[in-house]
């Protein structure tokens, strides 16, 4: 039997408890007449036990550990249970003790395992379901899975609106992106179209507060029973007290001359292109002002910025001088520097570092491999400081997840792809004999090309490959791409429209896409898509600031800002099919619609530099 005041476990206001560290659970489970006996001593009876008998108090032992709080050895004993030995009504109280535990301890797929007793043909108690379905809903959000997780707590909050979950529904929603948001929106049902309908809104205004806000109350009007139409969600609400501070007046520090003058006059390029673009959608804009940093001392153009009335910052773009600003105490204006410092640590209050990082793509390619199911890695980066750097980036990721690093290679781009290839695979005869389950490559086109035909040939073509952008040539180019079929990497929304969002017309900042979109260098254009961005990242600095976990979705990616003050970019999934780049299989786990420097990448593979230059200026900005 099952105590029911307690079986309500990890609602909404619960599991916001718990998850900051609160008690432990009172238990699901009713104690033994006599009292509660010591785990240890149901463990050993169990041993003596079978089938339902131990099942039962191997459960009972789970219960007790996890009501004193040692959730490991809980988790332990709960895995370890043979539940098809449960009856129905203690199978649901196992799957709910173990999906407890799965939140508790932040672990996604717990959760799912638990809660998988939904999918199967056994009654649950209405209250209990709703449990269950709540917390697969937060777990599939755990696990990289935003669209199904919104749609299983869109479900919940429509069968008991009870459940406060605009917060949670609105976190998951921010992250859908291209076909998901599509499939959730081509769903004909009026809660959803509502959700979709404030989230396209919010993405269309969020540079313009008070219009946003205008915005929202023609929303309430055309769906005023809706759950976020009594109550926003907390992020939104909170940018009502952003009102009245909005940015009026940008300089931007960029050089009109020297080594630097390419990458900047792409840069500015795009900051006007998206200026000119919200003046002719009737946004409130601010004034630009753009200062030339060649052979000028920063302090003096920021003193020049403040007595023209600048509010915020755009540049420096060079790496030097954005490293002496960042082991300052604080700098004068607010700044978004469009590259990263060498400090360790960014100690200058109000400066944020903006830049195209091959180190974030690194860390993105561990992240989604680990979710794919790979344990083993195999890496194959340059020998050089940019492939060191790179390789430690995805190394330190993958590690801290719980993979582990089987081989790594670093090559000479100049030598055989082979002499790479073989120590990598450790191959014996013509055979690998290498453990490995995934290859994480960093590699320009010419050289990635190469790689799948040779792991094919030492019998190792089905590795899957996670790639950084850096082996795209950033135009689909079928015939010289082909040998890349099946490799998936990571690339910014602008060069790959079908790929990231379902085609052109999704794309963020369509009218400056349309703009700045020519024949020349993708470089070129990456970086003309970098000063969209810093544009609009520089009008939402106060928004940062006042919610440091906001994001906003651009032309490069998926922007937030980290504890250190840079931006983190998160870039679509990309898969080569037919040589040309399309959406990731559903095999390959749900699609990544969803991570900084700007680095020292070099021009090429095999050499490094701290200065960008337009064909790997992605790199380096």
């Amino acid at each position: 039997m099952i105590d029911k005041s307690l079986r309500r476990l990890m609602r909404a206001g619960l599991v916001a408890l718990l998850l900051a560290g609160c008690a432990a659970p009172q238990g699901v489970i009713e104690r033994l007449p006599g009292g509660e006996q010591e785990p240890t001593e149901l463990l050993r009876q169990a041993e003596n036990q079978s089938g339902t008998e131990a099942a039962r108090t191997r459960l009972q032992a789970a219960d007790i550990l996890a009501r004193r709080g040692d959730n490991a050895q809980a988790i332990q004993i709960a895995t370890g249970i043979d539940v098809a030995q449960l009856p129905p009504e203690e199978r649901v109280d196992w799957a709910l003790l173990l999906s407890y535990l799965g939140l508790a301890q932040q672990d996604g797929w717990l959760v799912v395992e638990a809660t998988s007793l939904l999918d199967e043909d056994i009654a649950i108690a209405r209250e209990d379901a709703l449990t269950l379905r709540y917390r697969r809903g937060l777990a599939l959000g755990m696990v990289g899975e935003p669209l199904p997780s919104a749609k299983m707590l869109i479900g919940v909050q429509k069968d008991d609106p009870g459940f406060e979950l605009n917060d949670e529904i609105w976190q998951q929603l921010t992250r859908l992106r291209g076909a998901s948001l599509q499939e959730l929106a081509a769903i004909q049902d009026p809660t959803v179209q509502g959700w979709v309908a404030l989230l396209e809104l919010q993405r269309r205004n969020s540079g313009d507060i008070a219009r946003l806000f205008d915005r929202i109350e023609e929303w309430r009007s055309t769906y005023p029973n809706h759950p976020a139409a009594r109550r926003l969600p907390g992020d939104l609400q909170a940018l009502r007290e952003l009102r009245g501070r909005d940015v009026r007046h940008i300089a931007v520090f960029l050089p009109e001359s020297g080594p630097l003058a390419n990458v900047a006059e792409a840069l500015r390029e795009g900051i006007q292109a998206r200026h000119m673009s919200a003046l002719d959608q009737g946004e409130q804009t601010p004034q630009l002002s753009f200062y030339d940093t060649t052979g000028v001392d920063t302090q003096a153009l920021y003193a020049r910025a403040q007595m023209e009335g600048a509010q915020v910052v755009i540049g420096p773009l060079d790496k030097d001088q954005v490293s002496r600003l960042e082991v300052r105490n604080d700098v004068p204006l607010p700044t978004l520097a469009l590259n990263y410092g060498t400090a360790p640590t960014n100690h200058a209050e109000k400066l944020f570092q903006y830049g195209l990082s091959a180190e974030d793509e690194a860390r993105q390619a561990a992240q989604r491999a680990w979710r794919d199911g790979h344990r083993s890695a195999g890496m194959l980066v340059p020998d050089n400081p940019w492939g060191g750097r790179v390789a430690d980036a995805f190394r330190q990721t993958w590690q801290e997840l719980g993979g582990s690093v089987v081989s790594l290679i670093g090559y000479n781009p100049e030598a055989s792809v082979a002499n790479a290839v073989r120590p990598l695979l450790n191959v014996r005869g013509e055979r690998a004999q290498r453990d490995m389950d995934m290859l994480f490559l960093l590699a320009l086109p010419s050289y990635a090309r190469q790689v799948p035909p040779m792991l094919e040939f030492y019998y190792a073509g089905n590795l899957p490959i996670y790639a950084t952008s850096h082996l795209y040539e950033g135009r689909p180019q079928p015939r010289v791409d082909h040998d890349l079929n099946d490799v998936m990497f990571v690339e910014i929304p602008w060069l790959i429209p079908d790929a990231a969002v379902g085609g052109e017309e999704a794309l963020p900042y369509l009218d400056s896409y349309r703009k700045l979109r020519s024949d020349d260098e993708p470089a070129l254009f990456k970086l003309k898509a970098m000063g969209v961005d810093a544009y609009e990242l520089a009008r939402k600095l106060p928004l940062f600031q006042s919610l440091p976990g906001s994001q906003t979705y651009g032309a490069t990616g998926t922007l937030s800002l980290g504890t250190d003050g840079r931006i983190h970019r998160e870039l679509p999934w990309a898969q080569f099919a037919g040589g040309v780049p399309q959406p990731p299989l559903r095999g390959n786990a749900a699609e990544a619609d969803t991570t900084e420097e700007t680095g020292d990448a070099p021009v090429s593979a095999g050499e490094s530099s701290d200065t960008p230059e337009p064909e790997r200026a992605d790199d380096d900005a």
